[in-house]
């Protein structure tokens, strides 16, 4: 075979390009995005290849990765999740009840619109939703300095007292983005909460999330993923807020310090599997003091390990 004929048989076409493409964008750690994307279009050095890919890629990642949206008027933030959507460009933001218009490639809100009446809950589990969120905004204040995070009604919306089942779900959301020092990370959680009238209970399944890239002088990932299960009794708005609240913040700092826990092993356990027992220096490694060395120094202090 002639070197142009193996020339011939790796030759792409469009459509192999677009979904190379779509495959790096959506793989892109937290924040990384855009970098990925400005590389992507050198690479492939045809704008309409990248247009079609971004065109896909983006809206998928900045749903799973619930990226935050400012509003046009700085009245409040909108999540870009399958929980707000509206359209494919349209995303509410229950607690000012406005609609953003998202520009998924560029990541920003172009403009809003007040949310229609069937766009939002009737009164009744407004009142759970509304007293859920005021909660939630004081845990998330204090447990999340840069956190963010919001409140939906995801079925059930015409409930009423007579017929009361409906469903919440809360969404919460903190980044870390610092490629200045060569680490993003975020933290996710998903909190289901199912209102059951007929047997007074209200089921909660939560679904957390962290992710974090390093990248000084190497590449390593984080992905870690937890699920849990809690119930309580079915209240007042008020006092159901307060006991959902509390559940959320215990199961979350549970397994923040599970986290911790795992992180400070790290020297005595994977660190150590890296390497060889006794390196080419025949010099062994100082394990007894890995604060010396960037990774784990920057590990700790991101997680706040040690204060």
């Amino acid at each position: 075979m002639s070197d142009e004929e193996d020339t011939q048989d790796i030759i792409l076409n469009d459509e192999q390009k677009i979904d190379i493409a779509k495959w790096f964008l959506l793989n892109s750690p937290p924040g990384e995005i855009q970098y990925v994307a400005k590389d992507l279009k050198s690479v492939l050095n045809d704008e309409n290849v990248y247009r079609l890919a971004a065109l896909e890629a983006f809206p998928i990642y900045n749903k799973s990765h619930f990226v935050c949206l400012q509003l046009p008027n700085r009245s409040g933030d909108v999540l870009i999740s399958s929980y707000s959507e509206i359209s494919e460009d349209e995303y509410l933001d229950p607690r000012t009840a406005q609609v953003g218009k998202v520009d998924h490639v560029r990541q920003i809100c172009t403009g809003m619109r007040p949310a229609r009446d069937e766009e939002l809950p009737s009164h009744y589990v407004e009142e759970y939703r509304c007293a859920l969120d005021a909660e939630m905004s004081k845990y998330v204040g204090e447990a999340y300095p840069k956190g963010v995070f919001s409140v939906y009604c995801t079925s059930g919306k015409d409930a009423e007292e007579s017929v009361s089942d409906f469903e919440l779900v809360v969404v919460i959301t903190a980044t870390r983005h610092s490629p200045q020092n060569f680490c993003n990370g975020s933290w996710c959680s998903i909190w289901n909460i199912e209102f059951k009238d007929e047997l007074q209970t209200v089921e909660v399944r939560g679904k957390i999330q962290v992710t974090a890239h390093y990248f000084e002088e190497g590449n390593v990932q984080l992905d870690a993923k937890h699920e849990c299960r809690d119930s309580t009794i079915y209240q007042s708005p008020d006092d159901s807020a307060i006991s959902l609240m509390n559940i959320i913040s215990h199961h979350e700092a549970e397994y923040l310090t599970s986290l911790q826990a795992s992180y400070s092993n790290l020297p005595d356990s994977t660190f150590k599997e890296l390497r060889r027992k006794l390196p080419v220096t025949r010099t062994l490694f100082p394990w007894h003091n890995t604060m010396q060395f960037s990774l784990t120094r920057d590990l700790t202090k991101e997680l706040g390990i040690g204060k």
